[in-house]
């Protein structure tokens, strides 16, 4: 897929190609369509999507996509606060829990992501990330997934400055995927119908 370019769908709209629908990809095609480079702003939005980011690290997105629910059930809706506060009976539920990706690591690092962000001030946590967004116009727009870095310097930066923070699984890669995720960039290939909608 690394050097493809946009892919018709069965609705005659060109996607990126990870967002082709097919029957057992629609989730993907919806989180495309809807979500992917979209602006997320909101210290509790945007821990969630760390949270997601970094439990999908080894495995598919689509993994991550059917148990958002399951992972938003698991941990609090992803409240910063109520996470915070979670004990070590808590950390045994979420190991026994099948909605979720039982890691241990990624659990406990989840928990600390939140003890970490609620030891900062309200829209800290957002003004952090959104301070290492790209400028736009500087930024080439990609024609195929082989014009779509996987690490970029701002990326480094970001991940830098969550893990002074006391972020874990936040490395450079997580952190470019959390960029693309939440739209602080766009990596919507240049002929993919959403790309001007973001």
């Amino acid at each position: 897929m690394s050097g493809q370019g946009t892919v018709v769908g069965a609705d005659g709209l060109a996607r990126c190609p990870w967002g082709l629908e097919t029957e057992s990809m629609a989730d993907y095609r919806e989180y495309h369509d809807t979500e992917w480079a979209r602006q997320v702003r909101g210290d509790d939005a945007l821990y969630e999507r760390i949270c997601l980011e970094a439990f999908q690290s080894g495995l598919s997105w689509i993994t991550i996509l059917r148990r958002r629910e399951g992972f938003r059930a698991a941990f609090a809706d992803f409240r910063i606060k109520a996470v915070a506060e979670f004990t070590e009976a808590d950390e045994q539920r979420l190991l026994a829990d099948p909605g979720i990706i039982r890691n241990r690591a990624k659990i406990s690092a989840t928990i600390g992501n939140a003890r970490a962000a609620a030891e900062m001030a309200e829209g800290e946590l957002d003004e952090l990330i959104w301070s290492h967004a790209p400028d736009a116009a500087t930024r080439p727009v990609p024609r195929t997934f082989a014009d779509v870095p996987a690490i970029t310097p701002e990326s480094t930066a970001l991940s830098k400055a969550l893990k002074k923070r006391g972020f874990r699984f936040v490395g450079p890669t997580t952190a470019y995927a959390l960029m693309q995720a939440c739209g602080l960039v766009n990596d919507h290939l240049a002929d993919c119908h959403v790309r001007d909608r973001v």
